[in-house]
């Protein structure tokens, strides 16, 4: 048994094997992370008519036939429209020891197309945490906010990291990684409950910053990969100024000024910044694996983008303002394999970069 901190792929797959994390299909490949396990879905949608929480003592079958409105057969595949709430039982569910909790979080490309997936077990009395020997099956909360969706049973839209006990890293332990390996290039380390990343809006040649998502669109096909033209779903974003008024409501897809860092002995997470700073949220909308941004040489990094959402007012979006922070954690062991080395990582040495689905020779990748 490793030690304390986040499970690596290696130790994820002991649980398989030993029976702490069930399914009656077969795991597919690549389903194991470096860091993580990735959650797929299964066959049948419940669209209901509010998101929900199970609450102590109650399970989600139960709070279902509260909420259910009708339930769809995902078999044939189905789509999934924008501003509706679904419940979806996943294939995988969990016994896990008393001394392992999770936590999960939506994919990289989940949150790229503003799909809201959150994680929901029995009893459940937050999304997207699992207690420490949590027993039972595991659903996924999907809202798409910006586009209709076509999913079909086994596709992976949220993912799921062990931990034992507590690893996350103080301000000063960070600020002494920093020095030592350099957690971000690009601009200074800003460290106050994780390490904060701010917003490139500066000017460039063609002056290209962003997208912000279309209102009316098309249904896009999650199996599809690099199919769709950007320009049918997104609008580019440019500025001469170094600046960006967010509209109420809608969606951004926008980068981070620093490139940032994930040393192979840790993980890192996306964590909203204040609420204070203005009025729109960065999602935090998957893990950073270890060895994200990480190279032979050391860390030359990876930008972090940006999925924004604006809320109640216009807000006026200033380049290097700090919108976000990354919280740090010890893995409990070095996993066997690193983000980016030799497995198919989609967003190593990114930059500004729409989802997988889209044909990235007409998306900017600056």
């Amino acid at each position: 048994m490793t030690g304390v901190g986040v499970l690596p792929a290696q130790e994820i797959e002991t649980l398989v094997t030993g029976g702490a994390i069930l399914s009656d299909t077969p795991l597919a490949e690549g389903q194991v992370q470096p860091a993580s396990l990735d959650l797929r879905l299964g066959h049948v949608a419940y669209r209901v008519r509010a998101s929900f929480l199970p609450g102590t003592g109650h399970s989600v079958a139960e709070r279902l036939a509260d909420f259910e409105m009708h339930r769809i057969d995902l078999s044939g595949g189905a789509v999934l429209e924008k501003g509706c709430v679904y419940v979806v039982p996943l294939l995988e569910s969990l016994d896990l020891p008393s001394d392992i909790q999770a936590v999960a979080n939506a994919k990289s490309s989940t949150g790229r197309l503003d799909l809201l997936t959150r994680a929901i077990t029995d009893g459940g009395v937050e999304f997207d945490r699992v207690p420490n020997g949590y027993r039972g099956p595991l659903y996924a909360e999907i809202c798409p906010r910006s586009f209709s969706v076509l999913v079909r049973p086994g596709q992976r839209l949220n993912q799921v990291r062990f931990r034992r006990g507590q690893s996350v890293l103080e301000d000063d332990e960070l600020a002494a990684l920093h020095d030592t390996v350099g957690l971000v290039k690009g601009g200074p380390a800003v460290i106050s409950q994780g390490l904060g990343f701010s917003v490139d809006l500066r000017p460039t040649a063609d002056s290209l910053v962003g997208f912000r998502a279309k209102p009316h669109t098309g249904v896009i096909d999650l199996d599809r990969i690099g199919a769709y033209d950007p320009a049918e779903f997104w609008e580019e974003l440019r500025t001469d100024r170094g600046r960006i008024i967010l509209d109420p409501g809608a969606f951004y897809i926008l980068v981070s000024r620093e490139s940032v860092h994930i040393p192979p002995d840790f993980a890192a997470e996306m964590a909203p910044y204040l609420a204070m700073v203005g009025e729109f949220r960065v999602h935090y909308a998957g893990f950073f694996d270890p060895g994200f941004g990480h190279d032979a040489a050391g860390g030359a990094g990876s930008k972090g983008v940006l999925e924004v959402r604006c809320h109640e007012a216009p807000f006026a979006l200033e380049h290097g303002q700090v919108v976000g922070r990354l919280v740090y954690e010890r893995m409990a062991e070095r996993p066997r394999t690193l983000y980016g080395a030799g497995i198919a990582s989609n967003y190593q040495g990114q930059g500004l970069k729409l989802s997988k689905h889209f044909r990235a020779d007409q998306a900017a990748t600056a």
